[in-house]
């Protein structure tokens, strides 16, 4: 009888050995917690779709950074919803618009214990729910750049360390470069939204972000989900303008997508888990379909493990919680 000589088993034989070979590994600080903060509401707004989220008021927002921090997730990215709208979008960039407010109190409570990131689009703003100022029913790239930038300079005004650009404008990242280095703000990095695609998985987002588009669809300015080296050279592209780091969203049907950018540039990359994969894990688990914990180690491993740095999502806290018993899955 012929034995094996190669006993791949040997390292999974108990607990400890295990994770001595573990190659990869989630901390509370490679999280990114996406958060919603709205205008005019006395209580937060749960959001239907999204189990466990909601609309924060300032309020509700810093005890829920807090919360967090203590976690050892520090890094929060923030969605404004205002409490009026308008063609152009100007509850974005107002002095004070309910994101820039927002900014003021954490950065004021936390000082420089958070990293504050701000999401940098008109879709929450604008009365028609695109990404931009509209020509006809088209959205005007050039035009939008223009306000993007007031946008920039405005959010890093009111306290935010990183810009993160998600409109997924041609020349957005040089744009914003450009108007935050003349306003004196060198210091901001810009976290690229660089592989944004056209998804069916940002349903729950735009109940959260009142940011359905009134009419048409965002496939002329997001990419198309076929696409691996157009994601390439557009990360290629935002790295080019300046972006310090950049995004591929969403995660989990995009993870060839997060290893082909991650090989191709040099700057850190980030993955979006997304609202949609958020819903989905947490109504399967309300119906005992399947062990929430366990799905979510799995899923963050393979995020990471398909080259991403960081993550954004809306499991954070929790997940944080959770990480010092993660061992004890296996």
């Amino acid at each position: 009888m012929s034995f094996p000589t190669q006993r791949p088993r040997r390292l999974r034989g108990n607990p400890t050995l295990r994770r001595l070979a573990r190659e990869t590994r989630i901390a509370p600080q490679d999280l990114i917690y996406p958060l919603f903060v709205r205008d005019a509401i006395e209580e937060p707004q749960p959001i239907e779709s999204m189990p466990g989220q909601v609309q924060h008021t300032l309020e509700s927002l810093t005890r829920e950074a807090e919360t967090a921090l203590k976690l050892g997730v520090r890094s929060l990215v923030l969605f404004g919803i205002p409490g009026g709208k308008d063609p152009q979008g100007s509850g974005a960039w107002i002095d004070d618009g309910i994101v820039q407010r927002a900014l003021r109190r954490l950065r004021d409570a936390f000082g420089s214990d958070a990293l504050l990131i701000a999401d940098l689009c008109l879709c929450e703003y604008t009365d028609h729910g695109h990404c931009g100022v509209l020509d006809g029913e088209r959205v005007d790239n050039d035009r939008t750049l223009e306000i993007y930038q007031r946008i920039a300079t405005s959010q890093a005004a009111a306290g935010a360390d990183v810009i993160a650009p998600s409109g997924m404008m041609d020349g957005q990242v040089a744009a914003i470069r450009s108007a935050l280095d003349q306003a004196g703000f060198t210091d901001r990095a810009i976290l690229a939204y660089a592989a944004k695609y056209a998804s069916a998985f940002y349903g729950p987002f735009r109940e959260a972000a009142g940011s359905a588009p009134r009419f048409g669809d965002r496939r002329g300015y997001q990419m198309d989900a076929g696409n691996v080296r157009e994601a390439v050279r557009e990360a290629r592209i935002d790295v080019d303008e300046g972006a310090d780091m950049v995004m591929v969203k969403p995660a989990l049907a995009f993870l060839d997508v997060i290893r082909a950018v991650a090989e191709s540039t040099e700057v850190p990359v980030a993955a979006y888990n997304v609202s949609g994969e958020y819903a989905m894990v947490k109504a399967a688990a309300l119906r005992g379909w399947i062990d929430e914990r366990r799905v979510l180690r799995e899923i963050l491993l393979g995020i990471r493990r398909a080259g991403a740095q960081m993550i954004l999502t809306y499991h954070a806290r929790e997940v944080a919680a959770d990480i010092p018993c993660w061992d004890e899955m296996g």
